[in-house]
């Protein structure tokens, strides 16, 4: 059975793919945009996966941003990249993951079509085929999986964790108890992690059912709202984490759901609006317009208003 090299312990941060303006790869802005993550305390990278625009990147683009995220992580946390698409895409991507040293992948669900339980349980042990190298399951949109499905991925011995972006806290509850229920320590090492955009806002609900990793999206552009909120849902400190969801984080969600794909492309702006170079959305992601980035410059800045007062 695979076994991770690191816990993933601590906030886990999604780094963004850099474009130029005419839309080409930028890995000098990706190189710093990954050291800003690590230095503002990441607990492990995943690189080229939703966040970082993985269904737009070629698999030489998707290479040359493993390549680099190593190069400049220099082992300091572990570097994840993502895998998926068709059957034959989602094999070919775990290889290369594997062939470039990456340290685990976050496998992403079947492409434009769906099939029964099994046949999404067969995808992924089409897709990890014998590899040795760590893999999350991502449980979302065309690969959502039932209790039992999730509870045959403890047979695929290269999976360690399944990671929910579909968002039934009740169907994520029945798996995590149908896995925890087998009773054996593969079961009980099994992670969960709650993937869902703007993850802070469920991350209440998903800890009740023990699902306490999630995945911070805000890593990329305010880390240290990001942490604060991190270490308060640790601490079970509500007053804080109430006051970063009223002045922060609602608003955000209220403006990202202004627009499909936003869960990006707000990232990228307000990447933008820190400095970072991030560039333009690929599509048919859109950007912004710029009344809706002046709004996001206002919340982000009350939201650091919000946690100086705390």
């Amino acid at each position: 059975m695979a076994q991770p090299p690191a816990p993933l312990e601590g906030l886990l941060a999604f780094p963004l793919t850099p474009f130029s303006d005419a839309l080409s790869l930028d890995l000098d802005a990706f190189a710093q945009n990954v050291e800003r993550h690590v230095e503002a305390g990441a607990g492990a990278l995943f690189v080229a996966c939703g966040t970082g625009e993985f269904s737009s990147l070629s698999p030489a683009e998707h290479a040359a941003v493993l390549a680099r995220a190593r190069e400049v992580v220099r082992g300091r946390v572990p570097v994840w990249v993502g895998a998926g698409g068709g059957a034959a895409a989602a094999r070919a991507g775990v290889a290369a993951a594997a062939d470039g040293g990456a340290d685990g992948v976050l496998l992403l669900p079947p492409y434009l079509v769906s099939g029964p339980p099994d046949g999404l349980v067969d995808f992924v042990r089409y897709a990890v085929a014998d590899t040795s190298t760590p893999v999350i399951v991502y449980h979302r949109s065309t690969g959502v999986f039932t209790e039992s499905a999730a509870v045959s991925l403890l047979d695929v011995p290269s999976v360690v964790g399944l990671k929910d972006g579909f968002g039934d806290v009740e169907l994520m509850h029945r798996i995590v108890t149908a896995v925890r229920s087998v009773g054996t320590r593969r079961a009980e090492r099994f992670w969960f992690f709650n993937g869902l955009p703007t993850a802070e806002v469920s991350a209440h609900a998903y800890s009740a059912i023990g699902v306490t990793r999630y995945s911070s999206a805000v890593h990329c552009f305010a880390p240290e709202i990001a942490h604060r909120f991190h270490r308060a849902l640790a601490e079970g400190d509500s007053a804080v984490t109430q006051a970063l969801l009223r002045g922060f984080y609602l608003p955000l969600v209220a403006l990202r759901n202004e627009a499909p794909g936003f869960a990006v492309s707000l990232v990228k702006a307000a990447a933008r609006l820190r400095g970072d170079g991030a560039g333009p959305v690929r599509p048919p992601l859109v950007d912004p317009t710029e009344e809706q980035t002046e709004r996001l410059r206002h919340l982000v800045e009350h939201g650091y208003r919000v946690l100086k007062g705390l």
